[in-house]
């Protein structure tokens, strides 16, 4: 799959609790260690031209860092490792295994296949190239759905705080009737406002 996809999905699956750029980083996180530090290497030479490069021209050094951030072994481990210190970075770090999830079926075995269990095995699938339209165009549309859906979600979450702070103050007094039952209970003043809130005035 192309970055600009990995990066997008790794933000709209897992960027919604608070990293939303370490999300975005680390879905493109195994192409940035590999072909992105290429990339810098060749503009830092003068070498740099547009479009994949020849397997030949490739340094060993790509091909390495390019299995190592592509095995699921190698993210797993790494993702444990992190959620031990923090759960919520490490949660933000899922993009890493959803890229490989994205690469494996949707690269050939021609030019950079998958080695998903490195070191410990080289088994690949020869997938179909991502640039297939049957392959890109569902891509883009399960990411306008993603996006579309995130959009909707924060949009709710926004409305629904809203009425209830709205609803605090609608039913702790407007009406001119107390709203407490056994005495002055926030909990009570809460869940009242829950059970409510759909009879608010806007």
């Amino acid at each position: 799959m192309d970055i600009f996809s990995h990066t997008l999905w790794g933000g709209g699956l897992f960027g919604y609790r608070g990293h939303f750029w370490l999300a975005l980083l680390f879905g493109a996180f195994p192409d940035l260690t590999s072909f992105g530090v290429f990339v810098i290497v060749r503009l830092v030479e003068g070498t740099f031209v547009f479009g994949p490069p020849p397997l030949a021209s490739i340094p060993d050094w790509v091909f390495f860092n390019y299995n190592a951030t592509h095995s699921f072994l190698v993210a797993f481990v790494t993702i444990g490792m992190v959620a031990l210190w923090n759960r919520t970075i490490a949660f933000a770090m899922l993009g890493w295994p959803v890229h490989i999830c994205l690469d494996f079926p949707f690269h050939t075995a021609a030019y950079f296949p998958t080695q998903m269990f490195w070191p410990l095995s080289d088994f690949l699938i020869d997938g179909v190239a991502w640039s297939t339209r049957w392959v890109w165009f569902p891509n883009l549309a399960g990411l306008l759905v993603l996006f579309g859906w995130r959009w909707w979600r924060e949009k709710h979450r926004i409305t629904t705080r809203i009425v209830y702070k709205k609803g605090l103050v609608y039913v702790s007094g407007v009406q001119g009737k107390p709203c407490t039952k056994n005495g002055d209970s926030k909990e009570y003043k809460a869940n009242l406002v829950r059970k409510t809130a759909w009879l608010l005035p806007s």
